[in-house]
């Protein structure tokens, strides 16, 4: 993995940070014919406990995404997960699952489209197993739910 990326929290109302999540939602579209925006709320990321960051190559430049938030006091669901470099993802996936441990959480869960199969072998490469569908992803059968105990 390159080690030359720096991940830190950053606002996600950013001119970057919407760069990364329009890109991200006009590939999402691609994939699945949604962009996903209904279910990320910016403001959300200003709540306690949760975050956004956002992943930059040793040019500065905005590679990669992510974001937590509460699900409840024990659980955290991770959000607008996004790299355009080899390695960025884990190292953005590594840095929330540590910043979720270190807000007291005891889980992350996440959900995606089953139609995204890279994103479903992503998560499953690394170690989160698949559960049943959750608040609002509950009788969608397009959606696919995963869960990683901390």
């Amino acid at each position: 993995m390159n080690s030359s990326f720096s991940i830190k929290p950053e606002n996600p109302e950013s001119d970057d940070a919407n760069y990364l999540l329009n890109e991200l939602s006009e590939i999402l579209v691609k994939i699945t014919g949604n962009d996903g925006k209904v279910s990320f709320d910016t403001s959300d990321m200003f709540a306690p406990h949760s975050l956004f960051i956002i992943a930059r190559n040793e040019n500065n430049k905005a590679v990669g995404c992510g974001a937590i938030r509460s699900i409840s006091e024990e659980i955290a669901e991770i959000k607008r997960m996004y790299s355009k470099e080899k390695g960025v993802g884990k190292a953005i996936l590594k840095y929330l699952e540590t910043k979720a441990f270190e807000f007291g959480y005891k889980e992350v869960r996440l959900e995606t489209r089953r139609v995204n199969e890279y994103a479903v072998s992503f998560y499953l490469k690394n170690g989160f197993q698949q559960i049943p569908n959750y608040g609002k992803y509950v009788d969608r059968p397009e959606a696919v739910c995963f869960s990683k105990i901390l």
